[in-house]
């Protein structure tokens, strides 16, 4: 055999010999000189799936904001993503009433037993708030009835306390505005409650556009609400309101408010705002006017 091809097999027999066990880092330890044994092939897949986890690292630290929820509530997914990964929600719903989305279904969810009820139900994991997801049962008593529902969530136990409702007025305090369009999923009856809440604390509805729904209004797509709100809007109008815990708008909320040039802001999003600036965190949007313009905005 000629010397320049045994030279290169010797290399090349070399080459397959040179072999490592590989560590979960990626640290290599060479086995020279030899074939890896069947003993030495086990090792080193055994050691390249060794997780190490140190002893000293730190746990990371959850809080808690607990969220009473009307008992159709569909939309658990949409108020998490306003939470910074450290927040855990509690979320329990209130009694089912067999009624449709009237103004006798949102009294029914206002009741103060029943919300004191189900903020007992939350106590256990001790959460830092308390929030009472629900629009039309926080307003349609207007500003006697929204401030008997926190005061009911205060005397049950919990350490703070915001409303849907609450949330949205103390938003457009922040927000200075004080003329606004509203958009709801409502029947007309409890659209006029809304706007006679927001009246009692110096609000002007100065247009509003409800779509008559009386069931399954988190299946209204985001292009029924977008096009409510254009209808919705008025040149005076300095921010707009979607209505309902039930209606699904955190994607919109940013791509309506370049559209328009104006705020918009809705039920989860002013409820999650209110709720994790009573407890000092930040909501998690971008874009979104509201947690723009008060320092909100997530790391």
């Amino acid at each position: 055999m000629r010397p320049d091809r045994l030279a290169g097999e010797a290399a090349h027999g070399a080459e397959k010999e040179e072999r490592v066990i590989l560590d979960q880092t990626g640290a290599a330890t060479p086995l020279h000189g030899h074939r890896a044994t069947d003993s030495e092939q086990d090792t080193a897949d055994s050691l390249h799936n060794v997780v190490e986890i140190s002893a000293l690292q730190e746990t990371p630290w959850q809080s808690g904001v607990g969220i009473v929820a009307p008992y159709d509530f569909a939309l658990d997914r949409e108020l998490w993503r306003w939470a910074p990964d450290d927040i855990s929600l509690y979320v329990t719903r209130l009694p089912f009433v067999r009624v449709p989305v009237t103004v006798d279904q949102a009294s029914a969810l206002s009741d103060a037993e029943n919300v004191a009820r189900a903020t007992r139900d939350l106590l256990a994991p001790e959460p830092l708030v308390v929030g009472y997801a629900c629009a039309s049962g926080s307003f349609v008593h207007g500003l006697e009835g929204e401030d008997r529902l926190r005061r009911s969530i205060l005397d049950a136990g919990a350490p703070s306390a915001v409303t849907t409702s609450g949330a949205l007025i103390r938003a457009l305090d922040t927000l200075e505005a004080r003329r606004i369009a509203v958009v709801t999923p409502y029947v007309d009856s409890v659209t006029e409650r809304l706007v006679s809440y927001l009246a009692e604390h110096e609000v002007e509805t100065v247009s509003s556009v409800g779509l008559g729904l009386l069931s399954h209004i988190w299946k209204v797509a985001y292009s029924e609400v977008v096009q409510a709100v254009r209808e919705a809007d008025r040149p005076e109008a300095e921010a707009i309101f979607i209505s309902c815990t039930n209606v699904l708008t955190y994607d919109i909320i940013a791509p309506l408010e370049r559209m328009l040039g104006k705020p918009v802001i809705a039920a989860n999003q002013v409820t999650m705002w209110a709720a994790l600036h009573a407890i000092g965190r930040q909501a998690v949007a971008h874009g979104q006017h509201l947690v723009d313009t008060t320092g909100l905005t997530a790391a």
